[in-house]
């Protein structure tokens, strides 16, 4: 099985499909008074070869990580190091952090906190499998997510396990970053199952279960429906999507459903106040009413370019593509109003918001802070 795994992730999640089908990437066609994209600072991280790393901001400072293993901190308005360290191990992702830890995961389930202050590591703790997704600071704990369907709960000060909730497995899964978000008491897991599972963070016992997606197929690459990405969370709505099969939204009080569509994605869904955002198994950004699930516009001028999860940033959203393009699109529209073009690989991860701009990481190893 794990064979068919990683032949399976790298041809269709961490490759990103872009010739999906013999499908050739769409090519790029000039924008019309595009906008000046500004570079507010570049910083070198080291390159992430099939991995994929996600740099975060918190109070003020920029963590990112590369595979070699290098964790640094940056001052996010002007770019400084601060501080850059070597975990000596090989990673497989990074970064969560809550401002107090920064905490990084290897793809041998090793997990790393180290102090914001300085980079000194605090705590180290393991466990059953490949860690892809970056472990996530809720309270008191750390939640990682292992690619055996496991969600592990770590004391935040020392590290010591406090609870693990099994989920069943699948025979056949997409190996990709299968994320976990938190909100005040409850911790919001996908998993292959095509199964959204809300968990107490207290104890690790479910709250609620929901189908987002059933297999359907002859073949069993034709029924593999996992949930993908990190679940978006914001206010009382939880949103999600199924790879080969839906996306959908949840009340995250008791699971009901809110809307579903049937759209295909491999990278998730992220929300702002109106929207929902997904970019479907063809490469086009789709902006959904967030509130229905209707469609309010469709940028299919992005197809086979493999655009990572697009970003909402104010009244524009972002998203990367393969040939290391950066899209900036009207928020309202989905028209291009910018473009920027890296020489260092593929965008594969979210644009992270900055208070003055946008950051990319790269998948040879480099940050872009850009702004209009």
């Amino acid at each position: 099985m794990r064979g068919r795994l990683a032949v399976f992730a790298a041809a269709c999640v961490l490759g990103g499909c872009s010739s999906s089908g013999g499908s050739q990437p769409t090519e790029l066609i000039d924008i019309a008074q595009a906008r000046p994209v500004r570079v507010l600072w570049t910083a070198q991280i080291g390159h992430a070869d099939e991995y994929l790393f996600f740099p975060i901001l918190r109070d003020g400072s920029v963590y990112a990580a590369g595979r070699a293993g290098k964790v640094v901190r940056f001052d996010a308005a002007t770019g400084r190091e601060i501080w850059r360290v070597a975990i000596g191990r090989p990673l497989a992702t990074g970064v969560g952090s809550d401002g107090k830890l920064v905490l990084v995961a290897s793809e041998k389930g090793e997990i790393f906190a180290l102090d914001a202050r300085d980079g000194t590591q605090r705590w180290s703790a393991r466990t059953t499998s490949e860690v892809l997704a970056p472990p996530v600071p809720a309270g008191d704990m750390v939640l990682v997510r292992s690619g055996d369907s496991r969600v592990f709960a770590f004391g935040a000060a020392d590290g010591k396990r406090r609870w693990v909730y099994q989920h069943p497995a699948t025979s056949l899964m997409v190996r990709a970053p299968l994320g976990t978000a938190t909100d005040a008491d409850t911790a919001y897991v996908g998993f292959p199952t095509g199964r959204l599972v809300a968990l107490s963070l207290a104890t690790g016992n479910p709250r609620w279960e929901a189908t987002v997606a059933n297999p359907r197929g002859a073949t069993e690459l034709e029924r593999v429906t996992d949930v993908l990405g990190e679940p978006a969370v914001l206010g009382r709505e939880v949103c999600v999507a199924a790879y080969q099969g839906r996306v959908a939204c949840y009340d995250t009080q008791a699971g009901n459903q809110l809307w579903v569509r049937d759209l295909a994605s491999a990278s998730g869904v992220s929300l702002d106040a109106r929207y929902a955002l997904v970019v479907d198994d063809r490469g086009s950004v789709h902006a959904l009413d967030r509130s229905s699930g209707r469609s309010i516009w469709k940028q299919d001028q992005l197809g086979y370019r493999s655009p990572s999860l697009p970003t909402p940033a104010g009244n524009i959203v972002v998203t990367g593509d393969y040939d290391g393009y950066v899209h900036f699109l009207d928020r309202d529209t989905g028209a291009f109003i910018a473009r920027f073009s890296s020489p260092y690989g593929a965008i594969r991860v979210a644009p992270l918001p900055l208070p003055s701009g946008v950051l990319v990481q790269t998948a040879g190893g480099v940050l872009y802070a850009l702004a209009l």
